[in-house]
Order: C-alpha cells, then sequence, then structure tokens
C-alpha cells in the first residue's frame, strides 16, 4: 500500500511484533490497541498516524479506540477521552 496512508509499518514494528489486540484505521493511518494498554500510530500524520503529542497518555490505560475518516479518539479507564489527528474532523 501506500507508505504515506499507513502502508508502511516499518518505522513502528517492533511495538506491532506482540499482544495486538485490535486495529482501527481513519482514512490514512492505522492504530493498533495493545493488550497491556498502550497503542501504536503509524500512517499519514494529518489523519492521525502521528500520536507523539499525546503518547504519555496511550502509553497505558487504553480502553477502546472510535475513529472518524480523519482522527481517533481513546477512551482511557479513568473515564477521560483523548483524541488525535485532524481537530476539525474528529
Amino acid at each position: 500500500g501506500d507508505p504515506n496512508a499507513g502502508g508502511d509499518c516499518s518505522a513502528v514494528a517492533a511495538g506491532l511484533r506482540q499482544d495486538v489486540y485490535r486495529l482501527f484505521a481513519t482514512s490514512n493511518a492505522f492504530a493498533a490497541l495493545k493488550r497491556d494498554g498502550s497503542v501504536v500510530t503509524w500512517g499519514d500524520p494529518l489523519f492521525g498516524g502521528d500520536s507523539s503529542k499525546v503518547y504519555d497518555k496511550l502509553s497505558s490505560g487504553v480502553r477502546q479506540i472510535f475513529c472518524t475518516c480523519e482522527a481517533f479518539a481513546a477512551l482511557l479507564d479513568n473515564g477521560s477521552v483523548v483524541t488525535w489527528g485532524d481537530a476539525l474532523k474528529g
């Protein structure tokens, strides 16, 4: 697939080698929810492929992920919500 649209996960491959529980996608990015409650993202940064600004909130405690065409939202164990991607589309 298109490496700019999530078709290349080599930059985060180490984080995807084990314990991936569920996968979620926007139009051009992916988010993997791992069994330990952490999240790994890749793809177009404008579509949520870059979650570095909220990395500290996605390193543990994520219960579920929801997505639109261009943004992700994570529901945390403490009931709070973290979003990343296009702020106008999510």
